[in-house]
């Protein structure tokens, strides 16, 4: 009997308290009525405008795409696919290629949410639309800059730019322009003594898709050890056209921290360097600022903005490696052309990849730019 009276005791306690822990949680609204206090979750953090890292560690990966789910799920799953290749490296950068009509906000938020959740650092992120993909039900394909844990590239890397061959082919085959611009890549690293096996990235720019097959064969006999992503530019693309972009690891230490070179073989321009070599303690890797409406003032004062981003993380414009422009309109593109180089050095111009390409992540955008860049 008495240990019954002190089970019953026990239980007044407990509800007792459960009831007072209860009562904490309510509060009285204008009425005077209880409410229940409902539990605020915090927003995950934007990405970062730009990260800084060490060249000699860098190395670069491309998520297999997927057909399963929407865009955020792809997303996820592609961020968990990059975290897994990084084999515990720090990710620095994606960069999200998405096609269809998700919205394209969502990558950088679903990211963002992913690392945080992950307890990771959150990279920068570049979203950008383009007019396909090449497996069929995929909305993104996502490529990622990583930290390793040891110096993978000594004698540092080179950045070489986008090789554009245009022409009038079928506009389902683009193999024959895809030969030229890789072949150009290769002339490219020959110019600087660099194999092809050490190319680390390759990324292609074309105006279709049809003979992705081939044109992935093709890639990996060229450069055996690069990743490679292919994406289709634009929807409504007639003429044919192909840009090839690479990254690659240098066999021998260039003389200075930043050299800007036009290797023989290749059309040097005034406006861009055809690669650049790099070898320095620290890179800054941005992710893309996009320029709202297009009016002169509006491109700069993206330019301004992309700027303090860089001189926030230790770099400078001036020092410009590499850029990556993402213009909608080709009157935005002939803008940016006249502008830059208020704010690049025009005595030291960076590699570059500039096309036109499907949207950005908000209506309001004319172009984003994208850079790496020095102290």
């Amino acid at each position: 009997m008495q240990l019954f009276r002190i089970s019953i005791s026990v239980i007044v306690i407990a509800c007792f308290c459960a009831e007072a822990l209860h009562a904490q949680k309510r509060r009285k609204n204008k009425k005077g009525e209880e409410e229940e206090i409902t539990q605020t979750l915090e927003l995950p953090k934007d990405p970062p405008n730009a990260v800084v890292a060490d060249p000699q560690r860098l190395v670069f990966l491309t998520a297999p795409m997927s057909s399963k789910g929407l865009l955020s799920q792809q997303v996820r799953d592609g961020a968990k696919a990059l975290r897994s290749l990084a084999r515990g490296g720090q990710i620095v950068k994606i960069r999200g290629f998405v096609a269809g009509t998700g919205d394209l906000r969502r990558l950088a938020a679903v990211v963002s949410e992913y690392f945080t959740d992950s307890r990771q650092p959150i990279p920068a992120v570049s979203a950008i639309q383009v007019g396909a993909l090449p497996q069929e039900g995929a909305q993104v394909w996502m490529e990622a800059i990583a930290v390793d844990k040891k110096a993978v590239n000594p004698n540092g890397l080179a950045f070489l730019s986008g090789q554009a061959v245009s022409g009038k082919e079928p506009v389902q085959r683009v193999m024959p322009l895809i030969t030229e611009s890789a072949g150009r890549l290769q002339t490219a690293l020959k110019g600087i003594n660099v194999p092809p096996d050490q190319m680390l990235r390759v990324t292609c720019f074309t105006s279709a898709l049809g003979d992705y097959a081939e044109i992935r064969s093709h890639l990996a006999q060229q450069f055996p050890k690069a990743t490679t992503t292919v994406v289709q530019l634009l929807r409504g693309l007639s003429n044919g056209l192909v840009e090839c972009e690479g990254m690659a690891r240098l066999v021998s230490a260039p003389s200075k921290p930043l050299d800007l070179v036009n290797p023989a073989g290749l059309q040097a321009s005034a406006n861009y360097s055809l690669v650049a070599l790099v070898n320095a303690p620290k890179v800054v890797i941005t992710g893309t600022q996009l320029a709202f409406n297009s009016s002169d003032a509006d491109i700069r004062l993206a330019f301004d903005r992309l700027g303090k981003s860089v001189e926030e993380a230790g770099g400078s414009l001036k020092n410009t490696v590499m850029t990556g422009y993402y213009p909608l309109t080709q009157s935005t593109m002939d803008k940016i052309r006249q502008v830059r180089f208020e704010f690049l050095d025009k005595g030291k111009p960076p590699a570059s990849t500039m096309l036109l390409f499907e949207g950005l992540p908000s209506m309001d955008a004319s172009f984003g730019v994208e850079v790496i860049a020095l102290p």
